[in-house]
């Protein structure tokens, strides 16, 4: 055949069935790279395809949530025409509210005022209060000063007073409860004497044993010498019948209180200014029961004894 085929068309042939092979290679090449991009397209569809799905779900809920959003613009936009003519009308009474508003502050601001002046006042009388009470407070102190001053001097006084009867009580110690009695109240002390201690009956001269008791008392006054002395002499109610000087229970009183008096004074350094002398008659008895013990008891000679009250009397005499 090779001497029947011409060398030319054989060369032909064969270039042809060369070139058939590359571009069938070259087809196979192509058809696997096809294939590849077919399965990679394929893929890819199907992950558009989920991609889809999702959207057409998120548009869906997008759809949803845009209506009710809608929803809620046109409810929001009712209400805020609600709203405006509400607004519309406040403003519209709003003038005449105003007008009443400013009535009503100026009005506010005069009673501001008023009240104001009222408040300056009611300052002024405060003032004027606190100061007329600090003026008093500052008096007040000063009398407490006074008053506890006083209370001193009263204390001191009492003091000297039961001092004085302790003494006074050493000194007639052997007389107490004979005819003499010893006591103390309202800051005095009180030396009483019964009638039988110092006198006989009717008389106005005084007994020996009521000498002795005297004279005690004499020396305790002697040293006292801020003491004052008031001798009374008492009598009961039996009426004297007038013998001699001795007219009546007044004269009586009076002579026997001179006659003690004299007594305490002679031979001693007591001051006779210091003692006063004074009869009582029977009108200041201790009993009134009309007995016989009761108008013994009446008869009797008090000596009083009182602490000077100098002190308390400049302290009086300066307020």
């Amino acid at each position: 055949m090779a001497a029947c085929v011409p060398q030319r068309l054989m060369e032909e042939t064969k270039a042809k069935a060369e070139a058939c092979d590359k571009e069938l290679s070259a087809l196979k090449k192509s058809c696997a790279e096809n294939e590849a991009k077919m399965a990679e397209l394929k893929e890819q569809s199907v992950k558009d395809g989920k991609a889809l799905n999702g959207l057409q779900r998120d548009t869906a809920v997008t759809g949803s949530s845009y209506r009710n959003l809608v929803g809620k613009y046109d409810k929001l936009n009712a209400l805020n025409e609600q709203l405006m003519a509400r607004l519309e009308k406040l403003m519209a009474g709003s003038e005449k509210d105003n007008a009443k508003l400013s009535s009503d502050l100026q009005l506010t601001q005069e009673q501001l005022l008023k009240k104001q002046d009222e408040l300056l006042g009611l300052e002024m009388r405060l003032k004027k209060q606190q100061a007329e009470l600090d003026a008093l407070s500052a008096e007040l102190k000063k009398r407490e000063a006074r008053v506890a001053e006083l209370e001193e001097i009263l204390r001191k006084k009492d003091q000297a007073a039961a001092d004085l009867k302790k003494k006074l009580s050493d000194a007639l110690f052997s007389f107490e409860n004979k005819g003499l009695t010893i006591t103390q109240k309202n800051g005095k002390v009180y030396v009483s004497m019964d009638e039988s201690l110092l006198f006989a009956s009717g008389k106005t001269a005084v007994e020996p044993k009521g000498i002795e008791a005297l004279k005690n008392v004499a020396k305790v006054l002697e040293k006292e010498v801020d003491i004052n002395v008031l001798v009374e002499g008492h009598t009961d109610d039996v009426p004297m019948k007038g013998v001699g000087e001795i007219k009546d229970n007044w004269d009586l009183s009076v002579m026997r209180a001179t006659s003690v008096t004299k007594i305490m004074l002679t031979g001693t350094t007591i001051d006779a200014k210091r003692i006063t002398a004074a009869g009582r008659g029977e009108f200041f008895p201790l009993d009134n029961s009309k007995t016989a013990d009761g108008r013994k008891k009446n008869r009797r000679t008090e000596i009083i004894l009182t602490p000077k009250l100098d002190e308390l009397l400049k302290v009086l005499g300066s307020n």
